[in-house]
């Protein structure tokens, strides 16, 4: 009888460190959209076997932040407006639901919180900064999810966000008529939370809010 050895604790780990460095530098820049990843080099590298490096890229590849090319390889992905707009509208669903799901657990100094960050989006309004501001904009909405009681919608919402975050630097999109409504937009959603507004109405609000950032990227390549 053929007795099937279990991964070892140190493999797995290796694997797990494989992804998290190969993760954090692609979304952080290191690795830009395009960027090879050869086996050999990023042993090299890392320090880390090709094995462990296989199975990352297998999971990043997954991801949606590497892409298997014809005759080229894996490499960093490479996104396109149309797929930013797609994703924006993903977003929409997913952050309506959240924000509203959310919004009966936050206590008024919770809000206060996300009301702060707010101003100082719209300070950073005075020199725009697209880096910046889209940071702070992180910063708002995970001030809101991070309360939002379903732990899997949770998880999707930092998925998806990364992916966003990493699309935004392969198209080199952004839309700086669309950042002043947006905060206006947000101080609306906050008043609608603080004062219990319906759930519909939140996740209406919400929703509408990205589905209008995807509708201002796509007029302005049109």
């Amino acid at each position: 009888m053929r007795v099937v050895k279990k991964p070892t604790k140190a493999k797995e780990s290796k694997a797990e460190i494989s992804y998290g460095l190969l993760r954090s530098r692609i979304l952080d820049g290191t690795y830009g959209p395009g960027y090879r990843l050869v086996m050999d080099q990023l042993a090299r590298e890392t320090g880390v076997s090709t094995i462990p490096l296989r199975e990352a890229v297998r999971r990043l590849q997954s991801e949606g932040l590497v892409e298997v090319v014809r005759n080229i390889g894996a490499r960093v992905a490479v996104f396109d407006s149309t797929q930013v707009e797609h994703t924006l509208n993903v977003l929409a669903r997913l952050e309506g639901y959240a924000t509203a799901i959310s919004a009966p657990l936050m206590t008024p100094e919770q809000i206060e919180v996300s009301r702060d960050i707010n101003a100082r989006m719209v300070e950073a309004l005075e020199e725009f900064d697209p880096t910046s501001f889209t940071a702070l904009n992180r910063k708002f909405h995970f001030s809101i999810y991070q309360y939002c009681p379903d732990d899997h919608l949770a998880n999707l919402l930092e998925s998806e966000w990364a992916r966003l975050d990493h699309m935004r630097r392969s198209t080199f999109t952004y839309v700086p008529g669309r950042a002043r409504r947006s905060v206006v937009e947000h101080e609306h959603m906050l008043d609608l939370i603080a004062k219990g507004a319906d759930h519909a109405e939140i996740e209406r609000v919400a929703c509408a809010h990205k589905i209008a950032t995807a509708e201002a990227l796509h007029n302005a390549h049109v």
